[in-house]
């Protein structure tokens, strides 16, 4: 078996030798490469995807969002729905009822635990069910929060970092910034909203004492997330500046953002 770590979302999954994961946008997807039916597609996948619930929205509302979208991109009709609960995350799974002359089979949930929220996406042909899934379904089961994930780089003050983030000069992110001594940047392509995943379970992880936090989105016209630190007599402001790489003008919860940190 392969363990799967998400770093900034702050969960793992087993999944077998023979399954393949890969990164599609902001979701991960696993499959069995080993199986395909006579089209030589992939025989069943499941699909992961983080959303970042900071306000603790209670899990119907998100539900309820959730099945609307995906009824309306593919026609299909929701079948009910079930209380879910894996560990300590809990949340509300369905089967789907697609168009009848389509022959795949699709089954969706979502959990939430903190402020994370994971959306389930597990498709795969009808005739397919009985090997598929109970396989899919110990992976999925298989899901944990570990307490700690080691290996986290930190910069020089200590402060973690995001993995695949490097170093760039802070004017190439801030041009305004007249004397770049104290502050540190990094550039990388993490969602705004796993970034804000990541620093506040790293945060206090790395003993650091988090005085404020402004979110994003929210109510606040700050246009990026931020963080108040401090560690002894280390005070720290840490910046998590979206952007928008397609340049469509529109910044979300799940568009890429790169972090500052200015040094007091």
């Amino acid at each position: 078996m392969k363990k799967f770590r998400h770093i900034l979302w702050g969960y793992e999954l087993t999944y077998p030798y023979h399954w393949t994961h890969q990164s599609v946008q902001d979701a991960d997807a696993f499959n069995d490469a080993s199986a395909s039916n006579d089209d030589g597609l992939d025989t069943g996948q499941l699909l992961v995807r983080g959303e970042w619930n900071w306000e603790r929205k209670p899990i119907e509302p998100l539900w309820n969002k959730h099945i609307g979208l995906m009824a309306g991109m593919i026609g299909a009709k929701q079948v009910g729905s079930a209380p879910w609960k894996l560990g300590e995350a809990t949340g509300l799974e369905a089967e789907i009822v697609l168009p009848k002359k389509d022959n795949q089979r699709l089954w969706t949930g979502i959990l939430m635990r903190d402020f994370r929220v994971l959306h389930f996406m597990v498709t795969h042909p009808k005739e397919a069910r009985a090997e598929f899934e109970p396989v899919v379904t110990k992976l999925i089961s298989s899901l944990r929060f570990p307490g700690r994930i080691l290996g986290i780089k930190t910069s020089r003050e200590g402060v973690p970092l995001p993995p695949r983030y490097e170093a760039v000069d802070p004017k190439n992110i801030l041009p305004d910034v007249s004397d770049p001594t104290n502050w540190r940047a990094y550039s990388g392509t993490a969602g705004i909203g796993a970034l804000q995943a990541f620093y506040l379970r790293e945060v206090p992880i790395h003993n650091w004492d988090m005085e404020e936090y402004v979110p994003f989105p929210s109510s606040s016209e700050l246009g990026f997330a931020r963080l108040q630190l401090r560690r002894s007599n280390v005070k720290i402001t840490l910046g998590m500046l979206p952007y928008d790489p397609s340049g469509s003008g529109t910044i979300t919860a799940s568009s890429p953002a790169n972090v500052v940190i200015k040094v007091s």
